[in-house]
């Protein structure tokens, strides 16, 4: 769809679901152009290694300092990787007082059935939720290159996927856990 003469997508974000919600999310954030900015993987010995650049530890510590950001938001971080050009992690948020208000959440307990919020999400400002979380951390990760002058850029976008069930949630962390090694073979470098 054009808007102002830009091609604009549609959002991803299911409809009627609160991302102040308690829940379990899955999120991968990629660079621009999926430009390899925190690394590269390379093949030692028939393993598998990471070699991070500076901005891919930075990646990787910033990741890890939201919890200690966003006490109120009352959030656990589960799997997570810093890849080449993208980084994947499980955000869980908790009840916190920011959501408390919420007619209806998640079932942390995964009961197999998703519950939706009864309000839309909204547009415009969004804190406390999600999407600031997010936008924090990738605040951080461009501030610091540009403080040390590194080329660096984000996607606009993030992905996002909300784990419904322990079965979505095993599959999700063994992805995660073994994203470097399948990393496409014609891009590792072997040493």
């Amino acid at each position: 769809m054009l808007y102002k003469n830009k091609y604009r997508t549609s959002s991803f974000r299911l409809k009627d679901w609160n991302y102040k919600n308690e829940g379990i999310y899955f999120i991968t954030i990629c660079t621009k152009n999926k430009a390899n900015y925190f690394g590269e993987i390379i093949k030692i010995d028939n393993e598998i290694h990471f070699k991070a650049t500076e901005l891919g530890k930075v990646a990787e510590d910033e990741w890890f300092k939201s919890i200690e950001l966003r006490k109120d938001m009352n959030l656990k971080l589960g799997e997570f990787i810093v890849m080449p050009n993208h980084v994947h992690g499980i955000i869980v948020i908790g009840k916190n007082e920011f959501n408390t208000n919420n007619s209806k959440s998640t079932d942390l307990s995964f009961k197999e059935s998703k519950t939706l919020d009864t309000h839309e999400n909204k547009f415009g400002a969004q804190s406390k939720n999600l999407s600031s979380l997010i936008r924090g951390y990738k605040s951080a990760v461009t501030q610091y290159a540009r403080k040390k002058e590194i080329e660096f850029d984000w996607q606009s976008k993030f992905y996002e996927k909300i784990i419904f069930n322990s079965n979505e949630l095993d599959i999700v962390e063994n992805y995660i856990r073994n994203n470097r090694k399948n990393w496409h073979n014609d891009e590792l470098f072997s040493i």
